[in-house]
């Protein structure tokens, strides 16, 4: 008779999801994380003995705060968006990106554009597939798509407080997809806002005493260049950052795992080999791990991987860093897709090597 599979028991609270589906269905755009910021700091206030924000918007809590010794624990907080960048005199608005935003998902969707006068409406408009027919189908591009907020004028759109500068956000919203995926916009890297905010979560419910000070810290600007760790790096002064982002499930048509590599969600999370990944902190999390049946995934980066880690990494006089990943389906589209059980094993394993890392461990001679 076939082995009946164990039930997985969520770490995530009722309590916690409510937060998370909230936090993910506030906008962050990139230069524009206020709201989200102290949306996640007061979720994470319980928990933290201090925190601060610096100029730029980037949260940290801190437990242990007059600890010498330093580790942080990283994700990034902003979304990809859009800026208006033209008004026609008809009443259509042209946009650039903001961060890395896919034009080729554009057209079609429902979008909110920011202004000082509150939210305003907007959908990205395309011709209809009948007025397309016998010709050749033009696709979506920057110089192509556009948005239509019901005016027909410039005056008109002006009149609502719209001008260029104003930053637009997607107003999908956050789904649970069979009882096994988290669903929306953002998740990337708001999932590791979470996750990060859930490791002192049970620091705190578990009573664990760290002996050393612990930075929880949500970056701002990472989708425009890592430029929110550059600085929150150089004014912490970290001796170790384990830093979390996401990575690419692998297992979708289009995807070429021989260059992509083989990832799947819902096996674990993501461990990488890079440069800026510092070799033995690597090995602490594999055995922590395997030393508490954590399943994980692993990814080679060629250069850089792309994440924060490059910057805390490269930082100071080099920061030793690694990089937990959560492998997530359609990155930068509005139907961004993680799996539960991903988001439960990398909260462990994060908390599981924080309670192996000791002040002053030399990583450079660790066998």
């Amino acid at each position: 008779m076939a082995k009946k599979e164990q039930k997985h028991i969520s770490i995530v609270t009722k309590k916690s999801v409510s937060f998370f589906e909230k936090y993910i269905n506030n906008a962050s755009p990139t230069g524009f994380e206020w709201e989200g910021q102290r949306m996640w700091l007061d979720y994470l206030k319980p928990y933290i003995d201090d925190h601060f924000v610096d100029n730029y918007g980037t949260a940290v809590g801190i437990i242990n705060p007059k600890s010498e010794y330093k580790v942080v624990i990283e994700a990034h907080a902003d979304e990809i968006s859009w800026f208006v960048n033209y008004i026609t005199k008809d009443g259509l608005i042209y946009v650039i990106r903001n961060g890395g935003s896919d034009h080729q998902i554009a057209p079609s969707k429902r979008v909110n554009i920011h202004t000082e006068k509150g939210i305003v409406k907007a959908v990205f408009g395309w011709p209809a597939i009948h007025t397309r027919s016998g010709e050749k189908e033009e696709a979506p591009t920057l110089k192509n798509i556009f948005l239509d907020c019901g005016c027909t004028t410039k005056e008109e759109v002006e009149a609502l407080g719209i001008h260029v500068g104003c930053v637009i956000t997607y107003e999908d919203e956050f789904i649970v997809l069979n009882d096994r995926y988290y669903v929306g916009r953002a998740l990337d890297n708001r999932a590791g806002g979470f996750m990060i905010a859930e490791v002192a979560r049970l620091l705190h419910e578990n009573k664990k005493k760290l002996p050393f000070g612990l930075y929880i810290v949500n970056s701002v600007q990472e989708e425009i260049g890592l430029r929110g760790a550059e600085m929150i790096a150089h004014r912490i002064k970290p001796n170790v950052a384990i830093i979390t982002d996401v990575t690419h499930d692998t297992q979708t048509p289009m995807i070429n795992k021989i260059t992509q590599g083989d990832l799947s969600c819902g096996k674990g999370p993501v461990i990488s080999y890079a440069p800026a990944v510092q070799t033995n902190l690597n090995k602490l999390l594999i055995k922590a791990a395997d030393d508490n049946k954590i399943p994980f995934q692993r990814q080679a980066s060629s250069r850089s991987t792309g994440t924060d880690t490059d910057a805390f990494a490269y930082s100071n006089d080099g920061v030793v860093s690694a990089l937990i990943s959560l492998p997530l389906r359609y990155m930068h589209t509005t139907v961004e897709m993680i799996h539960k059980e991903d988001v439960d094993n990398v909260i462990r394993l994060i908390y599981e090597v924080l309670l192996d890392i000791k002040p002053g461990h030399d990583f450079r001679s660790l066998s």
